[in-house]
């Protein structure tokens, strides 16, 4: 890959090999990458259901209920019902949840730092500016 390819195949490029530098990241802290995916989106506050949480995270919705029983015996979400919708049910990241996921995050802030280490601090930022931009230009 060089810097004329398309900016798709560019991003898919980097996205593959960052999940790929990642992934031992996550599974010394006994997580897969899309267990890392829900605590990183619960980690701003609760979701209001598990069907927003699929929602916001792009996951089929019947199969996170299994994702979720895994972190929930993990101990690092709980599920509670909503006092709103008796039907929906809360999920929040609990204490040691927000531990993990703040150990984790900073385990690959460290790796990302290698990964850009050819890079000034003013390209960086650029580059995550871009990205999010991309990211949210729907």
């Amino acid at each position: 890959m060089n810097e004329d390819d398309d900016l798709g195949a560019l991003c898919a490029g980097a996205g593959r090999a960052l999940a790929e530098a990642e992934r031992p990241v996550l599974e010394s802290h006994g997580l897969t990458m899309w267990q890392y995916v829900v605590l990183s989106a619960l980690s701003p506050g609760a979701a209001p259901s598990q069907l927003v949480l699929a929602q916001q995270i792009h996951y089929d919705k019947t199969r996170l209920i299994a994702l979720l029983d895994g972190l929930e015996a993990a101990g690092l979400v709980s599920r509670a019902p909503d006092p709103a919708d008796r039907r929906a049910r809360v999920v929040r990241l609990t204490e040691l949840g927000i531990e993990r996921h703040a150990a984790v995050r900073a385990a690959i802030r460290t790796l990302e730092e290698r990964k850009l280490a050819g890079l000034s601090a003013e390209e960086r930022r650029v580059l995550r500016s871009a990205l999010a931009h991309l990211a949210n230009s729907g």
